[in-house]
């Protein structure tokens, strides 16, 4: 017999605020629900998943500035991106942290050799991205938009069906 802790509620098996010790399912097993994955771990993956998205945007665009003009400014990022320059030094500061970027106050915006690679890669999956929309008929102003958030969230089997959509397809139009 199973020892039962005196600290459970005793409640009508009806009631909601019935408390069933730890261990232990009044329940028939055949009407035990499934286990699905906690909301809690597709939140914590999605913010992890913007999270990236924004240190992405944030190299890219350093890269391309640097490429433009040969440096790059926290400002410069504001005005990229829209933003305020306390909204660009948080970030910063972030990816500083993380590796991906060097920076000192009011200095020039630098990326580290990680951050370098994955701007490279979020430059590469864009344009792939880019050409598969414009392959498939999208025009050139609504792929570029789509691209730009797409490129985030496409996994590698994807992006790998993209490219060989793009071998067997962009010199036959």
């Amino acid at each position: 017999m199973v020892a039962i802790a005196k600290t459970a509620v005793k409640l009508p098996l009806g009631s909601r605020r019935y408390r069933v010790p730890s261990g232990l399912d009044h329940r028939h097993p055949h009407m035990q629900r499934a286990k699905k994955p906690t909301s809690q771990k597709v939140f914590q993956q999605l913010r992890r998943d913007h999270a990236m998205e924004t240190a992405e945007d944030y190299v890219e665009a350093v890269a391309s500035i640097l490429a433009e003009q040969g440096t790059c400014r926290g400002m410069d990022l504001a005005r990229h991106f829209d933003v305020s320059h306390v909204t660009v030094s948080k970030i910063l500061a972030r990816l500083k942290v993380e590796g991906l970027v060097r920076a000192r106050p009011y200095g020039p915006v630098e990326l580290t050799e990680a951050g370098a690679r994955l701007a490279d890669a979020s430059q590469q999956r864009h344009q792939i991205v880019l050409r598969f929309l414009m392959a498939i008929g999208v025009d050139e102003k609504t792929a570029h938009i789509d691209a730009e958030g797409i490129e985030h969230h496409v996994s590698q089997r994807t992006l790998a069906r993209f490219r060989d959509f793009l071998d067997r397809n962009e010199g036959t139009a």
